[in-house]
């Protein structure tokens, strides 16, 4: 009997090692079994983020595959800034209502900075033990192991992938850290396609807009319709809120907005700014574009500028080659907002060329206007000279020679008082002629006051919306003094400032009248009035003018009710007939 029993115990040992053996082999094949599902999966991931092209979709697409790949509860992708602070962080795993409760997203610090800082895997078995961690906000989940990766675009950290809480394991594993950086090369060929992808469309979307504008430009739609189209197309191209282009104001180191659209533009239209120094001046004298990430904590922007209201990020680029510039082409989001990139602005400089030329060719053709302008007023002195006054003196003197075949008394005195009207008729004719002849006198730039008063209201229709009503009554071309015109110009253009910049108004309404050696500016609009707080400088200045040449300045309601009436009143000086001797017995025939 104990033979048998050893032979039986002898058997039985045999059959448990084949057990185990077996166990063994099946535990093999599970782990190779689960080792090929997982690198089908990796491949099912990659080849899920590398069709997306939208840069958005990608960046989501990565955190989700990650999450799954390594199991984990949560999971986020945050892009490094220009500034080594996240940019973007894109999270998996917490609903909006959590992340609304939990406040501003993470820019950098601590933990997530330290990836930042150490562009290598880290894995953690309790993230609170590191050094670096500063713990959680209010309403954020616990979170305990901790694995991050950093994601390369070529030689350049393009941002790191976060995953915390293995879901049915106590921390990530070697396996985890492998497979994940393995996902971040992926991912990391699919960020550049995308945006690749993006450069291409945004380049498609600068050609375009530029041949739009060029042919608008050979079209010779007038300057304004150009510098609009041209700021509109820029505004949507690399969504900013706010689009400004300034002119170099002449004679002076400043800038006058031509053209402000978007927000604030009301407000932005009627201010002058200095091109002497600041962020302006850095753009006039730059050949790149000039980029701020927040113009209201710019020390090139100055304190208190009221141009950079609201805004946060800007850029601005140079109208024209450096140093020679014209003028600027400003672009800026609200506060807050993304800051310009190298994609955004690398094209902007060729589109502002485009804004000089339109302004390059408006002065041209303004030139050519001017001429052909004055070519026609020398004709029609020429035919008044030669033709008007030769045949209204010839009836004079015929009227004259007839009063000696005059009996009636009453017959004398008409006749006597329609060769005096002769006489007068000529003398206003001559004055015009003088006028024409001068072309404007001693005004600025070629043009008389009349002129000039012109250019002053059809340059304010840019700040107002509208066009404001002129009227020019009298020879104010040359019954007024050189020095009253030019005080006359400036007080108009202060005083259609302060309405753009104060009133609101929907109508303005100037008259310049010269009449009884007089010279009268009445300026008025249907806005809100002058309020006890408004800043009087201008209004001094006005007034000062107006006394240094022994005239006065009233301001005032407008008589209809409402809205606001300027009049500034100084003596014009002696009237003038016109250049030459004055004519023997009443009469002339130059």
């Amino acid at each position: 009997m104990g033979a048998d029993t050893r032979g039986g115990s002898e058997q039985h040992l045999p059959k448990l090692r084949l057990d185990e053996l077996l166990g063994e082999l099946q535990v093999r094949i599970d782990a190779v079994r689960g080792t090929r599902d997982r690198l089908h999966s990796l491949l099912e991931a990659v080849l899920s983020v590398g069709r997306e092209l939208d840069l958005p979709q990608v960046l989501r697409s990565i955190v989700e595959a990650a999450v799954v790949l390594v199991d984990a509860e949560y999971g986020a992708l945050g892009v490094i800034g220009g500034d080594r602070k996240l940019s973007a962080f894109i999270t998996v795993g917490i609903d909006e209502e959590r992340r609304s409760e939990i406040g501003a997203l993470p820019s950098g610090h601590g933990l997530l900075g330290e990836l930042i800082r150490h562009p290598v895997p880290l894995r953690l078995p309790e993230l609170s033990e590191h050094p670096e961690s500063y713990g959680f906000p209010a309403h954020h989940p616990p979170m305990h192991s901790f694995l991050g990766v950093p994601i390369r675009v070529r030689d350049e950290v393009f941002g790191n992938l976060y995953l915390t809480e293995k879901r049915n394991e106590r921390e990530f594993d070697a396996e985890d850290e492998s497979v994940l950086s393995t996902l971040a090369v992926a991912a990391g060929v699919a960020i550049e396609n995308a945006r690749l992808y993006e450069e291409t469309r945004l380049r498609e979307r600068w050609q375009r807009a530029s041949g739009k504008v060029t042919s608008v430009l050979l079209t010779g739609a007038p300057s304004a319709e150009v510098l609009e189209l041209i700021v509109d197309e820029a505004r949507k191209i690399v969504s900013a809120d706010m689009g400004m282009i300034a002119e170099g104001v002449p004679g002076e180191e400043a800038l006058r907005p031509a053209l402000a659209v978007g927000l604030g533009a009301e407000q932005r239209g009627g201010l002058v700014m200095s091109a002497r120094d600041g962020f302006v001046g850095a753009a006039l004298s730059s050949a790149e574009p000039v980029v701020s990430t927040d113009i209201g904590h710019d020390a090139r922007a100055g304190e208190g500028e009221a141009q950079w209201a609201e805004l946060g990020p800007v850029v601005a680029v140079p109208l024209g080659t450096s140093g020679k510039a014209r003028g600027v082409l400003l672009l800026g989001r609200v506060q807050g907002g993304a800051p310009f990139g190298h994609v955004d602005t690398g094209p902007l400089l060729g589109f502002a060329d485009q804004a000089a030329l339109a302004l390059e060719l408006a002065e041209r053709r303004r030139d050519a206007e001017q001429i052909a302008l004055l070519q026609d007023r020398d004709r029609i002195a020429r035919d008044l000279h030669d033709l008007a006054i030769q045949r209204l003196f010839a009836a004079g003197m015929t009227l004259q020679s007839a009063q000696r075949f005059m009996e009636h008394a009453e017959g004398m005195e008409r006749l006597t008082r329609t060769v005096d009207d002769l006489d007068d008729t000529i003398k206003i004719i001559r004055s015009t002629i003088f006028g024409l002849r001068t072309h404007g006198g001693a005004g600025r730039e070629g043009n008389g006051l009349r002129g000039r008063v012109s250019e002053a209201v059809t340059a304010a229709t840019t700040s107002f919306g509208f066009a404001p009503a002129l009227r020019i009554e009298g020879l104010v071309e040359t019954d007024v003094p050189g020095d009253v015109a030019d005080h006359a110009v400036a007080v108009l253009g202060e005083a259609l400032s302060n309405a753009a910049r104060h009133s609101g108004a929907h109508a303005v309404d100037v008259r310049l009248q010269c009449a009884g050696g007089e010279l009268t500016l009445t300026v008025t609009d249907d806005g809100c009035g002058v309020s006890g707080d408004v800043r009087r400088s201008g209004l001094k200045n006005m007034e000062e003018r107006a006394i240094a040449l022994g005239g006065v300045l009233t301001l005032g309601e407008r008589p209809e009710g409402g809205g606001t009436r300027l009049v500034w009143r100084v003596p014009a000086g002696a009237p003038s007939a016109g250049p030459g001797p004055g004519p023997a017995n009443g009469r002339d025939c130059r």
